[in-house]
C-alpha cells in the first residue's frame, strides 16, 4: 500500500515548504515538491484504478504535517490508579494530542522495579495500541530510596531509563551508586530534583539543592569533563536528564555542567513554559508554577539549544483528588497548542524548532525511528490547525481526568488528525 499526501505544508526540524510526501507500508520513501501519482494501470485493454494507491490531497487547506510528537515524560497510572488513567485511555489520549510515543513513569502499584514488570507493562501496551510505548525502571525499589540492587542484574543497554520520578532519590551515597551502575549498564539516569528537607517550606530550595546536588555527584562518578559539546552528543546513553526543570537557578546549573562537557540533559513541561503560579491561581504541580523570571530562563536556555525536549509530565488525578491537594495536571491533549501559542505565536521560536523539542530530540532520545520527514523513517505524521484560535474544552478529551488549569483558554494550532 502507497499513500501520496498532496499539497500540504511540510514542518520538520529543519524544513519548512509546500510538498508531498510518498508513504509505503508505513515508511516514508520520497520527499520532494511534487510528486506524481501513477493513478491508472493497463489491464487488458481497461484502464484501472490502482486501488494499492491512496492519495490525499491537501490543496486549498491551511492544514500543517509534522512528524508525530514524542513524550518523555508520562503517567498512564497503570497497574495501580486506573480510576485516574489506563494504558488505554493513556494512549488514546496521546494520540489526540499528536504524540505516538510516550515514556512512563515507574510510580505505580506496584512500582515498576523489576525488568519483568517493565516487559509486562509494554507488552500489554501493544496488545492495546500501536504507539509506542516506553516503560522506565525505577532506580530504587519501592521508591523507598535504599535498595537498588535490581540495577545490577541488568544487562548492558538492557533499558534506555531508570528514575524515581515523583520522588529525589535523598541518600548521596545511594545516589551515588546508582550514577556508577548506569555508568557501567549505559543507562540513563533521570532526575526528579527535590530535596525533601525543603519540600514543605521552600519547593525552590528543594528543587535547586537536589540539581546541584546530582549534577556534583555525576561530575564525581563521570570524571573530568570534555568541553563544550553539541546538543546532539549529549543524547548518548549514561548521562544525568533532568525532569521539569522549573527554577532559573536549576537551568542555569544544567547548562554550567553542559558547557564543562558534561552528559547532562534536561526537559522542561508546557505549564512552566505558558504561565506563572499566581496567574493560574496557584494551581498546584509538582515542581509549582513559578515566577516570570523564571520563565524568561527557560525560553532562553530553550533558544541556546540547553534543553533536550518539552515533555508534558501528564499527571492524571480525579476532581477529588485535586480538591484534597494532589500534584499535577494532564498534558498530552494541551501540550501542542499551548506551546505553539506560547513560543511560535509569541516569537521565541520558529514551527522547525518547536517540532525539534515535541518531536526530533525526543524521539532521537529514545532510539525511535522517527521525529523527522526523510526518506527511511516511520511515516507517523500530525496534521494541525494552526490559525484558528478555539477555546481549551477538557469534556471531549480522551484521557480519564480533566485537571488542569487551562480549560476555558484560548489558544492556537488545533491537532486535526494523528497517522501511524
Amino acid at each position: 500500500m502507497q499513500t501520496l499526501y498532496k499539497n500540504i505544508r511540510i514542518v520538520d526540524d529543519t524544513q519548512d515548504f509546500i510538498g508531498c510526501i510518498l508513504v509505503e507500508n508505513g515508511i516514508i520513501t520520497k520527499v520532494a515538491e511534487q510528486i506524481d501519482e501513477p493513478a491508472f494501470e493497463i489491464l487488458g485493454a481497461y484502464w484501472i484504478y490502482n486501488s494499492n494507491f491512496v492519495v490525499r490531497d491537501f490543496t486549498g487547506e491551511e492544514v500543517v504535517l509534522m512528524p508525530a510528537f514524542t513524550d518523555l515524560h508520562a503517567h498512564f497510572r497503570d497497574p495501580g490508579f486506573t480510576h485516574k488513567e489506563d494504558l488505554e485511555t493513556g494512549c488514546q489520549a496521546a494520540i489526540k494530542g499528536g504524540y505516538t510515543a510516550v515514556n512512563l513513569m515507574p510510580n505505580t502499584l506496584p512500582v515498576c522495579s523489576s525488568l519483568k514488570q517493565v516487559r509486562e507493562i509494554e507488552e500489554r501496551a501493544r496488545k492495546i495500541s500501536e504507539i509506542t510505548v516506553n516503560q522506565t525502571l525505577s532506580m530504587t525499589k519501592d521508591l523507598e530510596g535504599v535498595d537498588f540492587n535490581h540495577l545490577k542484574k541488568l544487562e548492558k543497554n538492557e533499558i534506555l531509563f531508570v528514575t524515581d520520578d515523583g520522588k529525589g532519590v535523598q541518600d548521596d551515597a545511594v545516589m551515588k551508586r546508582i550514577f556508577e551502575i548506569c555508568k557501567e549498564k549505559n543507562i540513563t539516569v533521570m532526575s526528579h530534583a527535590e530535596d525533601a528537607k525543603y519540600s514543605a517550606t521552600d519547593m525552590r530550595k528543594a528543587e535547586n539543592e537536589m540539581t546541584r546536588r546530582d549534577i556534583e555527584l555525576f561530575k564525581e562518578v563521570t570524571g573530568k569533563g570534555g568541553g563544550k559539546q553539541k546538543a546532539e552528543s549529549r543524547m548518548e546513553m549514561g548521562g544525568l536528564h533532568f525532569c521539569h526543570v522549573s527554577t532559573k537557578e536549576a537551568m542555569k546549573m544544567v547548562v554550567e555542567a553542559q558547557n564543562e562537557g558534561f552528559n547532562v540533559t534536561c526537559e522542561v513541561t508546557p505549564h512552566h513554559l505558558f504561565t506563572t503560579g499566581e496567574a493560574a491561581n496557584h494551581y498546584r504541580v509538582n515542581p509549582p508554577l513559578r515566577e516570570q523570571e523564571d520563565i524568561d530562563t527557560l525560553i532562553e536556555a530553550i533558544q541556546n539549544g540547553n534543553v533536550l525536549a518539552i515533555a508534558t509530565d501528564h499527571a492524571p488525578h480525579t476532581a477529588e483528588e485535586k480538591e484534597k491537594g494532589a500534584p499535577g495536571m494532564i498534558g498530552l491533549e494541551l501540550a501542542f497548542p499551548l506551546c505553539y501559542t506560547k513560543l511560535v505565536k509569541g516569537g521565541f521560536l520558529t514551527l522547525s524548532q518547536l517540532v525539534k523539542l515535541l518531536s526530533t530530540n525526543p524521539s532521537a532520545f529514545m532510539k525511535l525511528n522517527k521525529g523527522k520527514i526523510v526518506e527511511g523513517m516511520n511515516a507517523e505524521f500530525v496534521i494541525a490547525e494552526l490559525n484558528r484560535e478555539f477555546k481549551i474544552d477538557v469534556a471531549p478529551m480522551a484521557s480519564k481526568s480533566k485537571n488542569t488549569p487551562f480549560n476555558g483558554v484560548a489558544v492556537f494550532g488545533e491537532i486535526i488528525e494523528t497517522i501511524f
